[in-house]
């Protein structure tokens, strides 16, 4: 009788199996259909291919059930089959394993590195639906792979330790980064899961042996687990209509002993591996003995939660004071001019100027706000800052990048030294002027904004460290033009927890909500800047109302408004938004005024109307 799998890897380095889905892509089967699916279409092609491994070598078996959760097979209409694939993977594994060999259910990551926007309570669902159709099956374990972070490593290990006390093997994505996508050290990561009830911590996928090497490396001196190590051959090459791999079957039983010897008790392999790579793995380590795990070298890392992780306040650095220390010592205020829908810059740069000389603290430029295409506000506020040395606060929309582009272009954004922004949602792209366009939404407001907190941490959104830190001073922003503005304010709270050093409003057009929002806001730690925008005119004041998300106007200011046109209707905007402004700077000493329409000079009398309210003198300069 077979000993259990924990005595087994214990006692010698167990070989595990190679990659099933390029494997299968190199039989011919395409990209883009679900390989999980072939448990119930094709059974024996699964189980070729886990008999090929056996054959090679291997002792230990993944179930074909990677991506054989709820929300990877709706893509395909298979979301009612989830049990019946992950219980028909492991039979068919189990059958190719034979008497001797150990079969583990592989579940993946549902996020994948993408930081859907899955709630917690969607994931545990989605887990606890596939690990329990795996444990059902009597697996020998369970093996999680290709996590990137690990928050959603916990809630899935958690959720097999809830059910089952099973064997868990878990693994990161990683390669010589020396932290997770979420920002914790390897370390930190693996005595988190060690307390989560792991019983081996390890790498699969994302980079070839070296990487997986550096990785490991890292955490010499501080391992008290077994290591498995799963690493892909290489990285993927197009050459002739084909993705190949490069590392070499030999190159792979080279490494596999070197593996070994810094703590690894599982070896395999993940993409491009072959059963010819497995059996280099194999004919290397015979009669290998391992050495018992060597004791810890360095002090432990104390223990760390989640939480705490992800509550960390990031200090910032630099030496002029910035908004936020601005506006804790006087009334500051903010000023919105749209960047252009033309190629046209001269009107813009003349606004900006004006706002200058009437003393703006800022001048904050929308990242092509209700999902209408205007000219880059990179571009724009870098020349403003060139142009007349006012500080230009940037907003960063998730809806038009992806993780790639996003990060891209903070770091330009550090580059020219903007570093002022406001993270949003953006409005979807198919109710702006190009419908036909994609909304990204890689990441919500609240992950962008602790996103770029790590990078004022030196790390990048792949958990590489950088060799500096940002000093981003990341705004949030808040509508509390809503029924509940209690509910509003906790969803806020949650957006200062995720690093949000300052608060921006929508538009308000009621001196009553003005002040019931400097009640429930009161106990924040982070300032808001509330917001108001003057009316142009009655029709403004009924699109505005009828037509904008998260702007509501008062009756008595839709009947002010109601009629006034041209010149009338800015006057009559500006009366009302100096009324406005009188309940505002009682409650906020930060005040964010949107311009409309260009029309900046509605925006500088308002600006003068502040400072004559609060005795401000202008520097001669600002003239």
């Amino acid at each position: 009788m077979k000993p259990d799998l924990r005595s087994a890897w214990g006692n010698k380095v167990l070989v595990g199996d190679g990659a099933m889905g390029t494997f299968l892509y190199q039989k011919g089967f395409p990209v883009g259909i679900s390989y999980e699916e072939l448990n119930l279409t094709s059974p024996e092609v699964i189980e070729e291919v886990h008999r090929s491994y056996i054959q090679a070598g291997a002792v230990l078996l993944e179930s074909n059930t990677y991506s054989a959760n709820y929300d990877k097979l709706s893509k395909f209409g298979l979301e009612s089959k989830v049990e019946e694939i992950n219980r028909t993977g492991v039979r068919i594994a189990r059958r190719a394993a034979g008497e001797t060999g150990y079969v583990v259910g592989a579940v993946g990551s549902i996020r994948a590195g993408k930081r859907a926007n899955l709630s917690s309570s969607e994931l545990k669902k989605y887990f606890t639906q596939q690990i329990t159709a795996l444990l059902e099956e009597d697996v020998d374990g369970i093996m999680l792979e290709t996590f990137y972070d690990v928050e959603e490593m916990h809630l899935a290990l958690k959720t097999i330790r809830k059910h089952s006390s099973v064997p868990v093997i878990c693994q990161f994505a990683m390669d010589d980064t020396a932290r997770t996508l979420d920002g914790l050290t390897l370390p930190e990561a693996f005595r988190i899961l060690e307390q989560d009830g792991a019983d081996i911590i390890g790498f699969n996928c994302r980079t070839g042996p070296m990487g997986i090497k550096r990785a490991l490396g890292t955490l010499q001196g501080s391992l008290t687990l077994p290591v498995s190590i799963y690493p892909n051959a290489g990285i993927a090459d197009y050459v002739d209509g084909q993705y190949k791999y490069g590392a070499s079957p030999e190159y792979f039983g080279q490494m596999a002993m070197t593996f070994a010897e810094m703590g690894s008790r599982i070896i395999g392999g993940c993409c491009g591996t072959t059963p010819q790579h497995i059996a280099e793995i194999s004919k290397a380590l015979v009669g290998y003995e391992p050495e018992a795990l060597p004791e810890p070298t360095v002090k432990p890392v104390e223990r760390i939660t989640i939480a705490e992780h992800l509550s960390d306040e990031t200090g910032l650095g630099g030496g002029e004071p910035t908004l936020v220390d601005l506006v804790k010592e006087r009334h500051t205020v903010i000023v919105e001019l749209d960047p252009p829908r033309d190629l046209d810059i001269n009107k813009f740069m003349k606004g900006a100027e004006a706002l200058r000389r009437a003393g703006a603290d800022a001048l904050t430029l929308a990242d092509n706000s209700l999902a209408v295409t205007r000219m880059s506000n990179m571009a724009l506020g870098h020349l403003v800052q060139a142009r007349t040395g006012l500080r230009p606060l940037v907003h960063i929309a998730c809806r038009d990048r992806n993780l790639i582009g996003t990060q891209s272009h903070l770091m330009g954004f550090d580059a020219l030294g903007v570093n002022h922004v406001l993270a949003v949602t953006g409005d979807p792209a198919r109710f702006g002027d190009l419908p036909g366009s994609s909304s990204v939404y890689d990441l919500t407001s609240f992950e962008i904004i602790r996103m770029i907190k790590q990078l004022n941490d030196g790390i990048a959104f792949s958990g590489k460290p950088l060799k500096q830190k940002a000093n981003f001073v990341i705004g949030a922003a808040f509508n509390p033009n809503v029924k509940h503005l209690d509910k509003a304010v906790q969803r806020l709270e949650k957006k200062i927890a995720s690093g949000a050093d300052y608060i921006m409003t929508q538009p308000v057009y009621d001196p009553e909500l003005i002040a019931n929002i400097g009640k429930a806001t009161a106990h924040l730690s982070v300032p808001v800047f509330l917001g108001i925008m003057p009316l142009a005119s009655g029709r403004n004041a009924e699109y505005l109302h009828n037509e904008v998300p998260g702007i509501q106007l008062s009756e008595e200011v839709r009947n002010r408004m109601s009629g006034l046109e041209g010149e009338a209707g800015r006057a009559e905007g500006v009366a009302i938004a100096k009324e406005l402004l009188d309940a505002a700077t009682e409650h906020f000493n930060g005040i964010y005024l949107m311009t409309p329409f260009m029309f900046y000079d509605m925006s500088v009398q308002l600006l003068e109307y502040v400072w004559q309210k609060s005795g401000r003198k202008l520097s001669p300069l600002f003239r």
